[in-house]
């Protein structure tokens, strides 16, 4: 079989590092290539780079196709819903993830709901009669919704998104390597494109800098009335403060996880006893 390569598909997914490539390819040279290639009739899906280690050693591999996809969205579904399993990758990969399967599943909805109401009005029920009324499937339409999805909390969900939108693509690659955590780029963001991409080539330390001269911005110029009204005197996030966020996040993915753990673990059991 003649393997295609659709280049939309092979960029969805962020590529590995140089070290990840590296280690891959040390392991498919020792143990072969394990995991077999997924294909959308003759598309590759998943295992691009499996793939293109196979194809540069001559090291043989097995192909499986998914015969459930009817077209490239429910490709991409399935390739968001596939790594967002995964541990390894980050909390930044996780939730641009998410964000894009809620693109697509509130475009599918929106499609489904366009075709239900020129059926409806093709057919002109009685008035009042309710009866060929499609109920369209809900989208992830909240912060939450993306967040469960995710496994992250809402607030770095709305952070990602600020990044998606204002960040420099130089300051996207800093988050995406750990330069910078995504509370401090989402703060980053703000600033002009110019000061974005000069903070980035200062380093780790020049974006924590720039991160904390906005907020302490921010703070001065904050309405005494509204500080007094939030409790007190407003005190801009200090790295301490950061790092207590980033902690209560990963706290709440924790607990996420041990729910996915139980509900894995009662499924085992009933498959286990029905045998």
């Amino acid at each position: 079989m003649q393997i295609k390569i659709n280049d939309v598909l092979r960029s969805y997914i962020e590529p590995l590092t140089e070290a990840e490539y590296a280690a891959l390819e040390r392991s498919i040279l020792v143990e072969g290539c394990r995991d077999a290639l997924v294909l959308w009739e003759d598309v590759l899906v998943d295992g691009h780079n499996r793939y293109q280690i196979c194809q540069q050693h001559g090291v043989p591999f097995k192909v499986t196709e998914n015969t459930s996809f009817r077209n490239l969205d429910d490709v991409k579904l399935w390739m968001i819903d596939n790594n967002l399993g995964r541990r390894s990758i980050s909390d930044f990969q996780r939730g641009v993830l998410a964000l894009r399967k809620k693109e697509i599943v509130a475009a599918r909805v929106a499609e489904l709901a366009a075709q239900a109401a020129a059926e409806d009005a093709a057919i002109a029920p009685p008035e009042g009669d309710a009866s060929k009324a499609k109920p369209a499937a809900m989208p992830l339409t909240s912060r939450e919704d993306i967040a469960r999805a995710a496994r992250l909390s809402s607030a770095t969900i709305s952070q990602i998104e600020k990044i998606q939108k204002t960040a420099t693509p130089e300051l996207v690659e800093a988050v995406r390597s750990g330069t910078i955590s995504i509370n401090a780029a989402a703060t980053v963001a703000s600033l002009p494109e110019a000061d974005q991409v000069a903070a980035v080539a200062g380093g780790k330390k020049e974006l924590q800098k720039a991160a904390k001269e906005v907020r302490e911005l921010r703070a001065a110029s904050r309405p005494a009335k509204e500080a007094k009204e939030g409790g007190g005197e407003y005190r801009p996030m200090t790295e301490v403060d950061e790092l207590r966020a980033e902690n209560a996040s990963l706290k709440e993915k924790n607990a996420a996880l041990r729910s996915e753990i139980t509900a894995l673990q009662l499924r085992i059991s009933e498959l286990v006893d029905a045998s």
